[in-house]
């Protein structure tokens, strides 16, 4: 049984959301403001959060940015505003994926299943090694720990499946149609611009200078690869 938190400042959505979640056999926390959800992401294990930007105490950004400094668990922001910039900016704080309010709820599900499902799959190359290491960057693919030149850095569950797939298919030029589909899922509904904002914020992490990588490189007009 999944493990959800549902967070938002709306009791009614929050009832709404837990309600249909629970038809899917899953289990739901709520919390009403940034605090709470902070506090309860702290003391839980959830298989995903979904959280509302615009919350009392905290914003959701900053609950987001305060969990990935000590958990991966996949996390959707839910934002009433349509700018897209506000969305990139979800990103950029640490989230896998984003939705606009008001959302079918079919949709919301169906992205769920698809970032948990992938999330729960710790192993999605078959007959790979468990450990590698490639030019000071270790990657332990049990504990899904990333190590670059001895330092441990903390990635988010997408960022270490996009380079996960990357390292293990050294040179291969990959679009971000197919990243899109391999590491979020093929009934994955969003956008393809998601690939490029976590491409880069696994670049601010593992390179020493990102405008000039030396590990994930871009190539124009096809997409990205890891340079063996």
């Amino acid at each position: 049984m999944k493990k959800v938190l549902v967070v938002d400042d709306e009791k009614l959505i929050v009832k709404g959301i837990k309600f249909s979640l629970v038809q899917e056999d899953m289990e739901v926390d709520c919390a009403y403001d940034g605090q709470e959800a902070l506090d309860k992401a702290k003391e839980n294990k959830y298989d995903i959060i979904l959280l509302d930007v615009m919350l009392p105490k905290l914003t959701g950004f900053e609950v987001c940015q305060a969990i990935r400094e000590f958990s991966n668990v996949p996390i959707i922001m839910l934002t009433a505003k349509g700018d897209d910039m506000d969305k990139i900016l979800g990103l950029d704080y640490g989230a896998d994926d984003y939705m606009t309010k008001p959302f079918n709820i079919l949709e919301l599900k169906a992205r769920i299943k698809a970032i948990t499902r992938r999330s729960m799959s710790h192993d999605p190359i078959s007959e790979q090694p468990k450990k590698v290491e490639a030019r000071g960057l270790e990657i332990d693919c049990e504990s899904r720990r990333v190590h670059i030149h001895g330092k441990e850095v903390n990635l988010t569950a997408k960022e270490f499946d996009l380079l996960e797939l990357l390292v293990f298919h050294p040179n291969k030029v990959y679009s971000r149609e197919d990243l899109l589909n391999t590491v979020w899922g093929y009934d994955y509904p969003g956008d393809a611009r998601t690939v490029d904002v976590h491409i880069r914020r696994l670049r601010e992490k593992i390179e020493v200078n990102p405008g000039v990588p030396d590990y994930v490189h871009t190539k124009w007009g096809v997409g990205y690869y890891f340079q063996s």
